[in-house]
């Protein structure tokens, strides 16, 4: 019986690597705009009336579906044990619904996304995993125009699927970081990639802000006209990753279980034994938690940004959104010039600095006026230079810590350990609203998420990292 022929060996040189890397910058591109227009800006408060009118449906029966919306909140207070929605027999709040439904999408991404990081290292099909989960994600984003009138499940249910898929298609996306560039291009290349994710994600916020400000003079309803947004950010998400999915190419891996079901159990040794190895890199430990501490504070002035503006601030729901907007197109820059510092004065510094930049915003939260909205643009203006930087130059950092051909692995690990821990700044919000009801105490108690970060990030000796994980240390890091 003949041998069958080694696979052919692919082509690494420059040119190869900078077509794959331009296909990779379009899938940020791609997937930014769910992101960005669905979970940031439309489906939250649009859901919540949905839920309101089937809770309205069960329990105010005699009540006008409109009058009852638009009282519900009087009408439940005054009715207690009435105005709720069902969720698989739990009687929950409409207001609590989309927070529920977003826990149970973190949660399943807790329990999945090590499976999927293991089976693409695994197996090797990262880009067929990779177009798979986008294009399941797209599907329930675009599935989101046919949530109407009481459909609050299917919208919980769509928006929980479309979350699940983006965060493990972002798994696979970001393990081909280490493939498709060299050490010394790699914090260039996070950098662009984060930097065109958010232009993508910012022009099509864009269009979808003029649509839904001009939907009366189109002829559409306000509800359509969030649906018709929230369904272009699913096409195009879909429409985009054609274009990573015909540049980026798969790696040959070693010889593997044949079958699915195989291969399945196959990842899950794999994953056991990371786990369990993980601790043969105590450097890599260190900067992960590192991370985590650091970006829990980004993630949570990010997610309380809106309700500082409101409470704190008393600005108006427009200036807020056009802050999201400008946010978006500022961070292209940022990404892109906190990624040349990067190799001026080395990734390491230049994140280090991004920390004390982050530190300087929060305090300067406690003296933004109230009403005065120029103010709030400036604290904006300088979230946004530093953030895209903050995530793409330690997505880079994270890259170079971990052992080579268990890129997906390990980046599951980056995500699941991310989504865990985001649950401590929210507390910490939340105790220090409890205490002294003040948003800009509360905002100015993530300092310590910064400082903490900075200080376990400075202790962290990554050159020695990098050469315990066997891979190349770059001249700057």
């Amino acid at each position: 019986m003949p041998v069958p022929a080694p696979p052919a060996a692919l082509d690494e040189s420059p040119a190869a690597r900078r077509r794959e890397q331009r296909g990779w910058y379009l899938y940020d591109w791609a997937n930014s705009a769910f992101y960005t227009t669905v979970i940031s800006v439309f489906l939250g408060p649009y859901l919540i009336p949905v839920a309101k009118t089937a809770a309205c449906a069960r329990d105010f029966p005699s009540v006008a579906s409109a009058t009852c919306v638009d009282t519900f909140d009087d009408l439940a207070a005054a009715n207690p044990g009435l105005g709720y929605v069902d969720v698989l027999g739990a009687d929950i709040r409409p207001a609590a619904f989309f927070g529920l439904i977003t826990t149970v999408a973190v949660l399943l991404q807790i329990v999945f996304l090590p499976i999927v990081g293991a089976l693409a290292d695994h197996t090797g099909r990262k880009k067929e995993l990779l177009g798979g989960f986008a294009y399941a994600g797209a599907l329930a984003a675009m599935g989101l125009f046919f949530v109407e009138g009481d459909r609050y499940l299917l919208g919980g249910v769509l928006f929980v699927v479309a979350n699940l898929a983006y965060g493990s298609a972002t798994v696979v996306y970001d393990s081909f970081l280490p493939q498709i560039s060299t050490a010394e291009e790699r914090d260039r290349v996070s950098s662009r990639g984060w930097a065109i994710g958010y232009l993508g994600g910012g022009l099509l916020l864009a269009l979808n802000l003029v649509l839904y400000l001009q939907h009366e003079s189109l002829g559409m309803s306000e509800g359509m006209a969030v649906r018709v947004c929230m369904m272009s950010a699913g096409l195009w998400w879909a429409t985009f990753t054609i274009f990573p999915l015909l540049r980026l190419r798969n790696r040959p891996v070693p010889a593997h279980e044949s079958t699915a079901l195989r291969s399945v159990g196959g990842s899950f040794r794999q994953l056991g034994r990371t786990l369990a190895e993980l601790r043969l890199y105590p450097l890599t430990l260190l900067f992960l938690v590192a991370y985590l501490i650091y970006n829990d504070g980004v993630q949570t002035v990010i997610g309380n940004s809106a309700a500082f503006a409101s409470e704190a601030l008393k600005l108006e729901q427009t200036v807020q959104i056009t802050a999201i907007l400008m946010v978006q197109f500022v961070a292209f820059f940022g990404a892109l010039g906190l990624g040349r510092l990067a190799q001026v004065f080395g990734t390491k510094r230049t994140v280090l600095a991004s920390l004390v930049v982050w530190t300087a915003i929060v305090t300067m939260a406690m003296f933004v006026a109230e009403g005065q909205a120029l103010q709030f643009y400036l604290m904006a203006f300088a979230i946004a230079i530093v953030l895209g930087g903050t995530q793409a130059l330690s997505r880079s950092l994270f890259s170079l810590v971990i052992p080579p051909g268990r890129e997906a692995e390990y980046f599951s690990l980056l995500q699941i350990s991310d989504k865990g821990s985001a649950f401590i700044g929210s507390l910490t919000i939340t105790i220090a609203l409890q205490l002294t009801n003040s948003y800009r105490i509360a905002i100015l108690s993530m300092i310590i998420f910064f400082v903490i970060g900075f200080v376990l990030l400075a202790l962290t000796n990554l050159r020695k990292a990098i050469a315990a994980a066997g891979n190349e240390v770059p001249e700057r890091v």
